[in-house]
């Protein structure tokens, strides 16, 4: 038995199919267009073809994501902060703090030790330390995200970008070009400004679990959260696909608890 696991993010868009021994049969991941549903039908057409499965092997479909309501596929809808957290304890069974990085917003979850929600927060008045904000700003410096990793490696400045709305941030860089500030202290500065967003959310402390799409493309993201944070930080193998996976996982627990008649 096969369960699908749709994250529609305002960003990304992510789907994941996985097996009923909870095993990622396939990932995929497709920019979000101006519709959610031909997007989602991408997403099944390259995870079927990834799995060799076709629609009919697929028990159930888990909507979960920004545009989770814009869909007729599903079978069941989730919230974010639900399938976020049940994908990240998932894969850490313990008391954790759950820092998601989108596109638009971030989320910080409290899981208690069952993997219950406890509390939650989430930033989304502006998107500066988001995903969206590191976008922005290395489009203006011109720089692709395949060459940051490198770049930062040869910063020998820490900088952090102040501003907390995205358009004097980048005003901020605009003013660092000017003064000649090397491109490798800026490109550092600004993942400086995600952490430094993050962290004034939520103090930190015990174990962080970090997903999302920032540390999935910026691996390098986890030693700079951990320094500004001073805590461990861990990561789950899909980083970006945690919402999706909990999604397929709800899909999975409703089929266990209608065999055994239990409520979901």
């Amino acid at each position: 038995m096969y369960y699908l696991g749709l994250d529609l993010g305002s960003t990304w868009c992510k789907g994941v199919i996985i097996d009923n021994k909870k095993e990622v049969i396939a990932t995929s991941l497709e920019k979000t267009g101006y519709s959610f549903i031909e997007t989602s039908e991408k997403l099944l057409d390259e995870l079927f073809k990834k799995s060799s499965l076709k629609r009919k092997d697929i028990t159930k479909i888990v909507a979960t994501g920004y545009g989770r309501k814009s869909i007729e596929i599903a079978d069941i809808i989730k919230t974010e902060i639900m399938c976020h957290a049940k994908g990240a304890y998932h894969y850490f069974p313990e008391k954790f703090i759950l820092i998601d990085i989108g596109g638009q917003d971030n989320k910080i979850v409290h899981i208690g030790e069952n993997g219950e929600i406890l509390n939650f927060k989430l930033n989304r008045k502006c998107a500066a330390g988001t995903g969206a904000f590191i976008e922005e700003s290395l489009s203006r410096l011109q720089v692709p995200y395949e060459k940051v990793k490198e770049l930062i490696e040869k910063s020998d400045k820490d900088i952090t970008i102040a501003s907390f709305c995205t358009v004097f941030a980048q005003t901020e860089i605009i003013k660092l070009i000017k003064e000649n500030e090397k491109v490798e202290n800026i490109i550092k500065g600004i993942f400086n400004s995600v952490a430094t967003r993050v962290i004034e959310m939520e103090t930190l402390h015990g174990t962080v679990v970090l997903t999302g799409g920032v540390i999935a493309f910026y691996p390098f993201f986890k030693e700079i959260l951990e320094k500004k944070a001073n805590c461990k930080v861990k990561v789950p193998p899909y980083p970006q696909f945690s919402g999706a996976i909990g999604a397929a996982l709800f899909g999975l627990n409703s089929e266990f608890h209608k065999k055994h008649q239990l409520v979901l």
